[in-house]
Protein backbone atom coordinates (compact mmCIF):
# COMPACT_ATOMS: atom_id res chain seq x y z
CA UNK A 1 0.00 0.00 0.00
CA UNK A 2 3.02 2.75 -1.25
CA UNK A 3 3.22 4.62 -4.09
CA UNK A 4 0.70 6.45 -6.33
CA UNK A 5 -2.68 7.06 -5.61
CA UNK A 6 -3.11 9.95 -8.39
CA UNK A 7 -6.17 11.89 -8.96
CA UNK A 8 -9.25 9.22 -7.79
CA UNK A 9 -7.78 9.51 -4.14
CA UNK A 10 -10.04 12.44 -2.62
CA UNK A 11 -12.10 12.78 0.22
CA UNK A 12 -14.86 12.89 -1.45
CA UNK A 13 -14.47 13.34 -5.36
CA UNK A 14 -12.61 15.76 -7.44
CA UNK A 15 -14.19 18.84 -7.99
CA UNK A 16 -12.75 20.83 -10.98
CA UNK A 17 -11.65 18.41 -14.13
CA UNK A 18 -22.17 -6.02 12.51
CA UNK A 19 -20.66 -3.58 14.99
CA UNK A 20 -21.33 -6.24 17.89
CA UNK A 21 -18.17 -8.03 17.48
CA UNK A 22 -16.94 -8.55 21.29
CA UNK A 23 -14.37 -6.34 22.99
CA UNK A 24 -12.07 -9.24 23.12
CA UNK A 25 -12.55 -10.05 19.25
CA UNK A 26 -10.81 -6.28 18.98
CA UNK A 27 -7.63 -7.40 20.57
CA UNK A 28 -4.64 -8.12 18.39
CA UNK A 29 -2.29 -10.62 18.60
CA UNK A 30 1.11 -9.22 18.61
CA UNK A 31 2.15 -5.92 18.53
CA UNK A 32 2.32 -2.94 16.40
CA UNK A 33 5.95 -2.11 14.61
CA UNK A 34 8.25 0.84 16.68
CA UNK A 35 8.43 4.17 14.91
CA UNK A 36 11.29 6.30 15.59
CA UNK A 37 9.41 9.19 17.85
CA UNK A 38 9.63 12.58 16.38
CA UNK A 39 11.88 15.43 18.61
CA UNK A 40 8.92 16.74 20.25
CA UNK A 41 6.70 13.84 20.90
CA UNK A 42 6.83 10.39 21.60
CA UNK A 43 4.09 7.67 20.85
CA UNK A 44 3.64 7.40 24.73
CA UNK A 45 0.14 8.31 26.21
CA UNK A 46 -3.41 8.14 26.11
CA UNK A 47 -4.66 7.27 23.07
CA UNK A 48 -5.92 10.73 22.22
CA UNK A 49 -3.11 12.31 23.17
CA UNK A 50 -1.66 9.96 20.56
CA UNK A 51 -4.10 11.00 17.88
CA UNK A 52 -2.98 14.80 19.13
CA UNK A 53 0.52 13.87 18.53
CA UNK A 54 -0.38 12.90 15.06
CA UNK A 55 -2.52 16.31 14.04
CA UNK A 56 0.53 18.16 15.59
CA UNK A 57 2.85 16.37 13.04
CA UNK A 58 1.05 17.01 10.26
CA UNK A 59 0.36 20.46 10.72
CA UNK A 60 4.26 21.04 11.39
CA UNK A 61 5.87 19.02 8.76
CA UNK A 62 7.16 21.95 6.56
CA UNK A 63 9.20 24.69 9.17
CA UNK A 64 11.03 26.21 6.81
CA UNK A 65 7.49 27.36 4.61
CA UNK A 66 5.99 29.92 6.99
CA UNK A 67 4.78 30.66 10.35
CA UNK A 68 0.71 30.65 8.16
CA UNK A 69 0.08 27.06 7.59
CA UNK A 70 -2.32 24.19 7.22
CA UNK A 71 -2.57 20.52 8.21
CA UNK A 72 -1.19 18.22 5.83
CA UNK A 73 -4.26 15.32 5.18
CA UNK A 74 -2.57 12.20 4.46
CA UNK A 75 0.59 10.67 5.28
CA UNK A 76 3.60 10.97 2.39
CA UNK A 77 2.63 7.03 1.06
CA UNK A 78 -0.89 8.08 0.57
CA UNK A 79 0.69 9.96 -3.08
CA UNK A 80 -1.26 13.25 -2.66
CA UNK A 81 2.12 14.51 -1.31
CA UNK A 82 1.37 18.40 1.05
CA UNK A 83 -1.97 18.68 -0.03
CA UNK A 84 -4.36 19.79 2.98
CA UNK A 85 -7.98 19.23 2.12
CA UNK A 86 -9.97 22.19 3.64
CA UNK A 87 -12.18 19.75 5.50
CA UNK A 88 -9.65 17.74 7.15
CA UNK A 89 -8.17 21.31 8.44
CA UNK A 90 -12.08 22.31 9.61
CA UNK A 91 -12.07 18.91 11.66
CA UNK A 92 -8.49 19.59 12.46
CA UNK A 93 -9.69 22.91 14.54
CA UNK A 94 -12.73 21.12 16.08
CA UNK A 95 -10.23 18.22 17.37
CA UNK A 96 -7.81 20.57 19.01
CA UNK A 97 -10.74 22.99 20.73
CA UNK A 98 -12.30 19.69 21.95
CA UNK A 99 -9.06 18.84 23.60
CA UNK A 100 -9.36 21.87 25.82
CA UNK A 101 -6.07 22.91 26.31
CA UNK A 102 -4.04 25.80 26.15
CA UNK A 103 -1.54 24.37 22.90
CA UNK A 104 -5.19 23.05 21.62
CA UNK A 105 -6.35 26.21 21.32
CA UNK A 106 -3.04 27.95 19.95
CA UNK A 107 -3.18 25.17 17.17
CA UNK A 108 -6.79 25.65 16.43
CA UNK A 109 -6.46 29.71 16.53
CA UNK A 110 -3.59 29.19 13.70
CA UNK A 111 -5.38 27.02 11.68
CA UNK A 112 -8.45 29.55 11.54
CA UNK A 113 -6.15 32.62 11.06
CA UNK A 114 -4.80 30.29 7.97
CA UNK A 115 -8.45 29.51 6.38
CA UNK A 116 -9.14 33.26 6.83
CA UNK A 117 -5.53 33.97 4.75
CA UNK A 118 -6.73 31.58 2.20
CA UNK A 119 -10.14 33.55 2.01
CA UNK A 120 -8.42 36.85 1.76
CA UNK A 121 -6.01 35.66 -0.93
CA UNK A 122 -6.96 33.59 -3.06
CA UNK A 123 -5.19 33.51 -6.47
CA UNK A 124 -8.13 34.63 -8.55
CA UNK A 125 -11.33 35.29 -6.40
CA UNK A 126 -12.35 37.57 -3.39
CA UNK A 127 -15.85 36.66 -2.15
CA UNK A 128 -15.61 34.67 0.81
CA UNK A 129 -14.95 30.76 -0.81
CA UNK A 130 -12.05 28.59 -0.15
CA UNK A 131 -10.72 25.72 -1.86
CA UNK A 132 -11.41 21.90 -1.82
CA UNK A 133 -7.21 22.06 -0.66
CA UNK A 134 -3.94 23.19 -0.86
CA UNK A 135 -0.71 22.68 -1.64
CA UNK A 136 1.50 23.64 2.47
CA UNK A 137 5.12 21.96 1.45
CA UNK A 138 6.80 21.24 -2.00
CA UNK A 139 7.22 18.45 -3.88
CA UNK A 140 7.98 16.93 -7.78
CA UNK A 141 4.99 16.06 -9.47
CA UNK A 142 4.48 12.41 -10.72
CA UNK A 143 5.06 14.25 -14.27
CA UNK A 144 8.32 15.88 -12.79
CA UNK A 145 7.12 19.42 -12.55
CA UNK A 146 7.98 20.85 -9.18
CA UNK A 147 5.85 22.87 -7.02
CA UNK A 148 8.32 24.60 -4.66
CA UNK A 149 6.01 26.81 -2.29
CA UNK A 150 4.88 25.54 0.92
CA UNK A 151 0.86 27.35 2.22
CA UNK A 152 1.91 31.12 1.32
CA UNK A 153 3.40 31.85 -2.16
CA UNK A 154 5.98 34.59 -2.45
CA UNK A 155 3.58 37.11 -3.42
CA UNK A 156 1.01 36.29 -0.76
CA UNK A 157 -1.31 34.19 -2.52
CA UNK A 158 -2.45 31.00 -1.24
CA UNK A 159 -1.22 27.84 -2.90
CA UNK A 160 -4.94 26.26 -4.29
CA UNK A 161 -4.21 22.52 -5.25
CA UNK A 162 -4.03 22.55 -8.82
CA UNK A 163 -1.69 19.10 -9.63
CA UNK A 164 -4.90 16.99 -8.62
CA UNK A 165 -7.43 19.51 -9.86
CA UNK A 166 -8.39 20.59 -5.96
CA UNK A 167 -9.31 24.00 -7.51
CA UNK A 168 -13.37 23.99 -6.97
CA UNK A 169 -15.42 24.68 -3.77
CA UNK A 170 -17.63 22.77 -2.14
CA UNK A 171 -20.65 23.82 0.34
CA UNK A 172 -20.05 20.88 2.69
CA UNK A 173 -16.50 21.77 3.19
CA UNK A 174 -17.37 25.54 3.00
CA UNK A 175 -20.08 24.53 5.55
CA UNK A 176 -17.21 23.07 7.68
CA UNK A 177 -15.18 25.59 7.49
CA UNK A 178 -17.58 28.20 8.77
CA UNK A 179 -18.32 25.87 11.51
CA UNK A 180 -14.69 25.41 12.89
CA UNK A 181 -14.47 29.41 12.37
CA UNK A 182 -17.92 30.11 14.03
CA UNK A 183 -16.57 27.31 17.34
CA UNK A 184 -12.74 29.65 17.36
CA UNK A 185 -15.20 33.00 17.64
CA UNK A 186 -17.36 30.98 20.44
CA UNK A 187 -13.72 29.92 22.08
CA UNK A 188 -11.96 32.89 21.59
CA UNK A 189 -14.24 35.62 21.24
CA UNK A 190 -12.20 36.84 18.32
CA UNK A 191 -14.53 38.93 16.15
CA UNK A 192 -12.31 37.84 12.87
CA UNK A 193 -13.83 34.54 12.93
CA UNK A 194 -17.07 35.18 12.92
CA UNK A 195 -16.77 37.61 9.83
CA UNK A 196 -15.10 34.58 8.59
CA UNK A 197 -18.07 32.49 9.07
CA UNK A 198 -20.04 34.61 7.60
CA UNK A 199 -18.73 35.44 4.29
CA UNK A 200 -18.65 31.74 3.90
CA UNK A 201 -22.72 31.48 4.78
CA UNK A 202 -23.31 34.22 2.21
CA UNK A 203 -21.24 32.83 -0.58
CA UNK A 204 -23.36 29.35 0.09
CA UNK A 205 -26.30 31.46 -0.50
CA UNK A 206 -25.64 33.27 -3.32
CA UNK A 207 -24.10 30.26 -4.81
CA UNK A 208 -25.94 27.18 -3.04
CA UNK A 209 -29.78 28.25 -2.65
CA UNK A 210 -31.98 26.81 -5.39
CA UNK A 211 -35.51 26.99 -6.02
CA UNK A 212 -35.87 23.33 -7.16
CA UNK A 213 -38.50 21.24 -6.48
CA UNK A 214 -36.39 19.54 -3.76
CA UNK A 215 -35.19 22.48 -2.49
CA UNK A 216 -32.03 23.11 -0.28
CA UNK A 217 -28.95 24.14 -1.06
CA UNK A 218 -26.85 22.72 -4.24
CA UNK A 219 -23.37 21.28 -4.08
CA UNK A 220 -20.96 24.53 -5.10
CA UNK A 221 -18.70 25.04 -7.91
CA UNK A 222 -16.03 23.50 -10.00
CA UNK A 223 -12.37 24.50 -11.00
CA UNK A 224 -14.08 26.62 -13.68
CA UNK A 225 -16.45 27.90 -11.77
CA UNK A 226 -19.28 26.41 -13.13
CA UNK A 227 -22.04 25.37 -11.13
CA UNK A 228 -22.92 21.80 -9.99
CA UNK A 229 -26.49 20.21 -10.73
CA UNK A 230 -26.39 17.78 -7.39
CA UNK A 231 -28.02 18.46 -3.92
CA UNK A 232 -26.53 16.68 -1.27
CA UNK A 233 -28.25 15.35 2.63
CA UNK A 234 -24.80 15.77 3.95
CA UNK A 235 -24.55 19.34 2.53
CA UNK A 236 -27.51 20.51 3.73
CA UNK A 237 -27.47 18.42 7.27
CA UNK A 238 -23.50 20.15 7.87
CA UNK A 239 -25.80 23.86 6.60
CA UNK A 240 -28.35 22.98 9.52
CA UNK A 241 -25.58 23.79 12.29
CA UNK A 242 -23.51 26.50 10.54
CA UNK A 243 -27.22 28.38 9.81
CA UNK A 244 -28.09 27.83 13.00
CA UNK A 245 -25.06 29.21 14.53
CA UNK A 246 -24.56 32.21 12.50
CA UNK A 247 -28.32 32.62 13.89
CA UNK A 248 -27.44 32.86 17.05
CA UNK A 249 -23.71 34.70 17.16
CA UNK A 250 -24.76 37.58 14.67
CA UNK A 251 -28.77 37.45 16.42
CA UNK A 252 -29.58 37.70 12.41
CA UNK A 253 -32.84 36.00 11.87
CA UNK A 254 -32.09 35.61 8.40
CA UNK A 255 -29.94 32.84 9.34
CA UNK A 256 -33.02 31.01 11.03
CA UNK A 257 -34.80 30.93 7.25
CA UNK A 258 -31.98 29.57 5.49
CA UNK A 259 -31.04 27.07 8.39
CA UNK A 260 -34.97 26.11 7.94
CA UNK A 261 -34.57 25.78 3.70
CA UNK A 262 -31.46 23.85 4.44
CA UNK A 263 -33.65 21.40 7.05
CA UNK A 264 -36.44 21.03 4.97
CA UNK A 265 -34.44 19.77 2.66
CA UNK A 266 -33.15 16.99 4.55
CA UNK A 267 -36.14 15.73 6.53
CA UNK A 268 -37.44 14.98 2.38
CA UNK A 269 -34.80 12.65 2.46
CA UNK A 270 -36.06 10.76 4.93
CA UNK A 271 -37.09 7.11 3.96
CA UNK A 272 -39.74 6.37 6.65
CA UNK A 273 -39.88 2.63 6.18
CA UNK A 274 -36.48 1.72 5.72
CA UNK A 275 -35.42 4.20 8.88
CA UNK A 276 -32.42 6.32 6.84
CA UNK A 277 -31.71 8.92 4.90
CA UNK A 278 -30.91 8.74 0.77
CA UNK A 279 -27.91 10.77 -0.14
CA UNK A 280 -29.61 13.67 -2.01
CA UNK A 281 -30.64 14.75 -5.57
CA UNK A 282 -29.05 15.07 -8.88
CA UNK A 283 -31.25 16.97 -10.52
CA UNK A 284 -33.54 18.96 -7.76
CA UNK A 285 -36.36 16.88 -8.69
CA UNK A 286 -35.69 13.33 -7.97
CA UNK A 287 -34.32 11.07 -4.92
CA UNK A 288 -30.99 9.33 -5.46
CA UNK A 289 -31.73 6.50 -3.73
CA UNK A 290 -28.01 4.28 -4.21
CA UNK A 291 -26.07 4.54 -2.96
CA UNK A 292 -26.85 4.95 0.69
CA UNK A 293 -23.63 6.56 2.63
CA UNK A 294 -23.00 6.04 6.35
CA UNK A 295 -22.43 9.96 7.40
CA UNK A 296 -26.41 10.95 6.03
CA UNK A 297 -27.38 8.77 8.92
CA UNK A 298 -25.01 9.90 11.71
CA UNK A 299 -24.84 13.48 11.06
CA UNK A 300 -28.21 13.82 10.72
CA UNK A 301 -28.65 12.91 14.46
CA UNK A 302 -25.54 15.11 15.67
CA UNK A 303 -26.95 18.08 13.18
CA UNK A 304 -30.86 18.04 14.21
CA UNK A 305 -30.72 17.16 17.90
CA UNK A 306 -33.99 17.22 19.61
CA UNK A 307 -35.46 18.52 16.52
CA UNK A 308 -34.45 14.67 14.78
CA UNK A 309 -35.88 12.61 17.57
CA UNK A 310 -37.72 10.65 15.07
CA UNK A 311 -35.34 10.14 12.89
CA UNK A 312 -33.15 8.60 15.24
CA UNK A 313 -33.76 5.16 13.92
CA UNK A 314 -30.87 5.86 10.93
CA UNK A 315 -28.20 5.26 13.96
CA UNK A 316 -29.67 1.79 13.74
CA UNK A 317 -29.78 1.19 10.17
CA UNK A 318 -26.14 2.26 9.87
CA UNK A 319 -25.11 -0.15 12.59
CA UNK A 320 -26.67 -2.71 11.21
CA UNK A 321 -26.95 -2.54 7.58
CA UNK A 322 -23.23 -1.00 7.15
CA UNK A 323 -21.28 -2.94 9.96
CA UNK A 324 -17.60 -4.88 8.99
CA UNK A 325 -15.51 -7.16 10.58
CA UNK A 326 -11.74 -6.93 7.97
CA UNK A 327 -9.29 -9.70 8.87
CA UNK A 328 -6.28 -10.75 6.69
CA UNK A 329 -8.79 -13.98 5.65
CA UNK A 330 -11.13 -11.68 3.84
CA UNK A 331 -10.50 -10.72 0.07
CA UNK A 332 -8.27 -8.13 -0.74
CA UNK A 333 -7.72 -7.33 3.07
CA UNK A 334 -4.36 -6.10 4.39
CA UNK A 335 -4.74 -6.42 7.85
CA UNK A 336 -1.81 -8.10 9.38
CA UNK A 337 -2.67 -12.03 10.24
CA UNK A 338 -4.00 -11.95 13.58
CA UNK A 339 -5.80 -8.44 13.59
CA UNK A 340 -9.51 -7.94 13.59
CA UNK A 341 -11.92 -4.89 12.90
CA UNK A 342 -14.73 -3.78 13.79
CA UNK A 343 -16.65 -1.14 11.94
CA UNK A 344 -19.16 0.18 9.44
CA UNK A 345 -18.17 1.08 5.67
CA UNK A 346 -18.51 3.74 3.80
CA UNK A 347 -21.81 3.14 1.77
CA UNK A 348 -24.14 0.21 0.84
CA UNK A 349 -22.32 -0.10 -2.25
CA UNK A 350 -19.21 -0.38 -0.16
CA UNK A 351 -20.85 -3.87 0.57
CA UNK A 352 -20.82 -4.81 -2.91
CA UNK A 353 -18.06 -3.58 -4.54
CA UNK A 354 -16.35 -5.44 -7.19
CA UNK A 355 -13.67 -7.30 -5.70
CA UNK A 356 -12.02 -8.49 -9.04
CA UNK A 357 -11.52 -4.93 -10.27
CA UNK A 358 -9.58 -2.04 -9.22
CA UNK A 359 -11.51 0.79 -7.21
CA UNK A 360 -10.03 3.06 -9.84
CA UNK A 361 -6.96 3.19 -12.67
CA UNK A 362 -3.86 2.59 -10.28
CA UNK A 363 -5.80 1.86 -7.52
CA UNK A 364 -5.81 -1.47 -5.73
CA UNK A 365 -8.81 -4.03 -5.23
CA UNK A 366 -11.13 -3.31 -2.47
CA UNK A 367 -11.94 -5.09 0.40
CA UNK A 368 -16.20 -5.30 0.80
CA UNK A 369 -15.19 -5.52 4.42
CA UNK A 370 -12.63 -2.86 5.20
CA UNK A 371 -13.31 -0.59 8.43
CA UNK A 372 -14.00 2.95 7.18
CA UNK A 373 -12.61 4.22 10.78
CA UNK A 374 -13.94 8.00 10.09
CA UNK A 375 -17.15 6.70 9.54
CA UNK A 376 -16.57 4.78 12.45
CA UNK A 377 -15.96 7.53 14.65
CA UNK A 378 -19.33 9.22 13.66
CA UNK A 379 -21.55 6.23 14.84
CA UNK A 380 -19.39 6.52 17.76
CA UNK A 381 -19.98 9.97 18.90
CA UNK A 382 -23.81 9.49 17.71
CA UNK A 383 -24.33 6.31 19.45
CA UNK A 384 -23.05 8.18 23.01
CA UNK A 385 -24.99 11.63 22.38
CA UNK A 386 -28.32 9.47 21.62
CA UNK A 387 -27.48 7.46 25.15
CA UNK A 388 -29.95 4.60 24.52
CA UNK A 389 -30.22 1.50 25.77
CA UNK A 390 -26.77 -0.90 24.83
CA UNK A 391 -25.99 2.80 23.25
CA UNK A 392 -22.97 3.12 25.33
CA UNK A 393 -21.26 -0.23 24.93
CA UNK A 394 -21.46 -0.28 21.40
CA UNK A 395 -19.55 3.18 21.09
CA UNK A 396 -16.74 1.95 23.39
CA UNK A 397 -16.60 -1.30 21.05
CA UNK A 398 -16.30 0.95 18.06
CA UNK A 399 -13.91 3.13 19.78
CA UNK A 400 -11.64 0.42 20.85
CA UNK A 401 -11.67 -0.29 17.12
CA UNK A 402 -10.33 2.70 16.14
CA UNK A 403 -7.71 2.57 19.29
CA UNK A 404 -5.82 -0.84 17.88
CA UNK A 405 -6.21 1.04 14.35
CA UNK A 406 -4.03 3.67 15.76
CA UNK A 407 -1.59 1.41 17.58
CA UNK A 408 -1.23 -1.43 14.72
CA UNK A 409 -2.49 0.16 11.44
CA UNK A 410 0.07 2.66 9.27
CA UNK A 411 3.31 1.98 10.64
CA UNK A 412 6.42 3.22 8.85
CA UNK A 413 4.64 6.17 7.24
CA UNK A 414 6.05 9.80 6.95
CA UNK A 415 4.26 13.38 6.60
CA UNK A 416 6.78 15.76 4.77
CA UNK A 417 9.45 13.22 4.94
CA UNK A 418 9.80 13.22 8.65
CA UNK A 419 8.76 9.73 10.37
CA UNK A 420 5.80 9.97 12.42
CA UNK A 421 5.94 9.33 16.14
CA UNK A 422 4.65 5.86 17.08
CA UNK A 423 1.09 4.47 17.44
CA UNK A 424 -0.03 7.93 16.49
CA UNK A 425 -2.50 9.34 13.73
CA UNK A 426 -5.81 6.44 12.38
CA UNK A 427 -5.72 5.67 9.26
CA UNK A 428 -8.43 6.22 6.82
CA UNK A 429 -9.48 2.65 6.11
CA UNK A 430 -8.49 -0.91 7.18
CA UNK A 431 -8.01 -2.16 4.29
CA UNK A 432 -8.52 -0.22 0.45
CA UNK A 433 -12.63 0.17 0.10
CA UNK A 434 -14.41 1.49 -2.23
CA UNK A 435 -17.08 4.15 -1.55
CA UNK A 436 -19.63 3.88 -4.34
CA UNK A 437 -18.71 7.35 -5.46
CA UNK A 438 -15.65 6.89 -7.51
CA UNK A 439 -13.01 6.92 -5.08
CA UNK A 440 -11.71 5.05 -2.53
CA UNK A 441 -10.10 5.08 1.13
CA UNK A 442 -6.53 3.39 1.87
CA UNK A 443 -4.96 2.55 5.10
CA UNK A 444 -2.92 5.61 5.41
CA UNK A 445 -2.81 7.66 8.63
CA UNK A 446 -5.46 10.84 8.24
CA UNK A 447 -6.07 14.03 9.75
CA UNK A 448 -9.93 13.47 9.00
CA UNK A 449 -10.26 10.37 10.39
CA UNK A 450 -7.87 11.17 13.51
CA UNK A 451 -9.92 14.04 14.25
CA UNK A 452 -13.23 12.39 14.55
CA UNK A 453 -11.94 10.16 16.47
CA UNK A 454 -10.96 12.05 18.88
CA UNK A 455 -14.37 13.95 18.64
CA UNK A 456 -15.70 11.02 19.48
CA UNK A 457 -13.26 10.17 22.54
CA UNK A 458 -14.19 13.52 23.65
CA UNK A 459 -18.01 13.28 23.39
CA UNK A 460 -17.72 16.61 21.50
CA UNK A 461 -20.28 17.36 19.02
CA UNK A 462 -19.46 19.24 16.31
CA UNK A 463 -22.49 19.60 14.26
CA UNK A 464 -24.41 20.90 17.80
CA UNK A 465 -25.85 24.56 17.07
Amino acid sequence: MTGRQGPAFSRRSLIGVGVGISAAGLVAAGSGQALAAGPNVTGRGSAPARGRAFLAAAMDAYPDHGRIRLTQSYTDQAGLFSTAFTYDNALAILAHLAARTAEGRTRATALGDALLHAQSHDPAYDDGRLRQAYNVGPYTFYDGSVQPDGFVRADGTVNVGTQFGFTGTAVGDMAWAGIALSALARRTGERRFLVGAVRIGEWIERTGRTDEPLGGYKFGVDGANQKLPFTSTEHNTDLVCLFGRLARLTGDRVWLERRGRAEAFVRRMWEPSGGFFYTGTNDGVSVNKSPIPEDTQTWTHLALGSRGRGYSRSLDWAAAELAVLDHAGRANSTVPAGQWYGGVTFSSASLVANEDAPIAEGQPRPDRNGVWFEGTAHLALALRDRGARGDGARARRLLASIEQAQDLLGGGQTVGGRVLPERCGVVSASSPLDTGFGFGYYPYRHTGATAWYLLAAARFNPLEA
